[in-house]
């Protein structure tokens, strides 16, 4: 099974090891990158990967695929402790949606003005550290963008 992930939001693409959590930065989770996105207000997070929306919380959604693949958005890191400030959810839990499709509107600076990372783990649950093979193309990424491959072994 091959799975292209895009980005679900603008930023600076960013290694998992520089994410602010350890449990995110040793790829407990799974494989995958970050975005640290720009200081500039509410920005929409799209869904990676098409799929039903198997997970849903105001700071955090998992898309699962057709192939039964778990992708996981999270916006920021310790946003649990928000609840649900600076963040607005477009679909419901078990929604299908598109690669593309809004899911949430966030803005990092109330993540950040809370003295929080506003860093936005992407990973594919579950799946081996380093099987995530990221494009050629490193540093700014649009969202909707390619924003890495995985493969299972």
């Amino acid at each position: 099974m091959s799975l292209a992930v895009h980005a679900p939001l603008s930023g600076a693409v960013v290694a998992l090891g520089k994410v602010p959590d350890p449990v995110f930065a040793a790829q407990m989770v799974g494989a995958g990158l970050a975005v640290e996105p720009p200081h500039e207000g509410p920005v929409p997070v799209l869904a990676p990967v098409a799929g039903r929306i198997a997970t849903l919380h105001p700071h955090a959604f998992v898309v699962l695929t057709s192939g039964g693949r778990g992708v996981l958005v999270h916006l920021g890191i310790d946003t649990v402790r928000l609840h649900g400030d600076g963040f607005q959810r477009h679909v419901t839990e078990g929604e299908e949606v598109e690669v593309g499709q809004k899911a949430i509107t966030f803005d990092p600076d109330v993540v950040r003005g809370h003295g929080l990372s506003a860093m936005c783990p992407v990973v594919v649950l579950d799946s081996p550290p380093g099987s995530a093979q990221p494009p050629a193309v490193t540093g700014p990424i649009r969202a909707g963008a390619l924003m890495f491959h995985w493969a299972a072994s």
